[in-house]
């Protein structure tokens, strides 16, 4: 019998420096993962999260919409210990009446919201498949089942792009031991959605934030700890029969 301890996970988060992707490495690592911290800005408070939480981290710059800045992130992660599980979080929230929104905007949007999920997708994939075992989560969004607001052209789109792309590569690469799973979160408070909305809950001009509530099951705004839950379990070895999903996280506004 062996006394070797089994190899620890090790994620990849993008976005991780802020918001949803901070709060997903911070689970990530309290369920006994390492994780590779990837954005475009320092991701310092994240890897004290994380450390704190008993996982290593380790911090790489990287646009996510560059394909060499992601070829440096894979050889980052892989110095580092490979990739288990992929969570592509990063991600922007635009709002803009269609009639302003001009071609160069819509093509940040899905080079942000998507392309950047072909590029780390391709990028990391090949690891698992090699591995026998995987798990990628992909941030979609509840907006793209719901359809309720204006000035999300862009951003649904690209969404909806995401959902798509998850259950394609689900197809593919579930013969391999890997799993591709979605998760939409409604409104959640973090830094990018806050200066989309025009301020805090309760603030003057950012009226959205109760509108929204109003409209779900359960009446309160979400926090990124009403997501990091969803994600940890995707990610582990208990969902290893589900995959193709998108699972909803959004209080019951949108009822699919």
């Amino acid at each position: 019998m062996s006394d070797e301890q089994p190899k620890k996970r090790i994620a990849v988060v993008t976005g991780a420096a802020a918001g949803l992707g901070q709060a997903i490495a911070h689970r990530l690592a309290e369920s006994g993962m390492d994780v590779v911290l990837a954005d475009l800005d320092t991701a310092d408070e994240t890897a004290a999260l994380v450390d704190k939480a008993g996982g290593r981290a380790h911090s790489v710059i990287c646009d996510v919409t560059s394909e060499a800045s992601v070829a440096e992130l894979a050889t980052a992660a892989q110095d580092f210990g490979g990739c288990d599980v992929l969570v592509n979080n990063a991600g922007i929230y635009p709002f803009v009446l269609f009639e302003d929104l001009t071609f160069e905007m819509w093509r940040r949007i899905l080079s942000t919201n998507l392309d950047s999920m072909f590029l780390t997708c391709k990028a990391f994939l090949p690891g698992m498949q090699t591995n026998g075992w995987g798990r990628v989560i992909n941030l979609a969004s509840n907006a793209y089942m719901n359809g309720a607001d204006p000035m999300l052209a862009g951003y649904v789109s690209s969404k909806g792009g995401v959902i798509g792309l998850t259950r394609a590569l689900a197809s593919e690469y579930g013969a391999h031991g890997i799993t591709v799973n979605a998760i939409a979160p409604g409104l959640t408070v973090t830094g990018t959605t806050i200066a989309a909305v025009g301020g805090r809950p309760g603030e003057a001009g950012a009226a959205k934030w109760g509108a929204m509530a109003a409209l779900q099951a359960i009446k309160r705004t979400p926090t990124p700890a009403d997501v990091v839950g969803a994600a940890a379990f995707l990610a582990s070895e208990e969902a290893g029969f589900i995959t193709a999903q998108t699972l909803v996280v959004d209080g019951g506004l949108a009822r699919v």
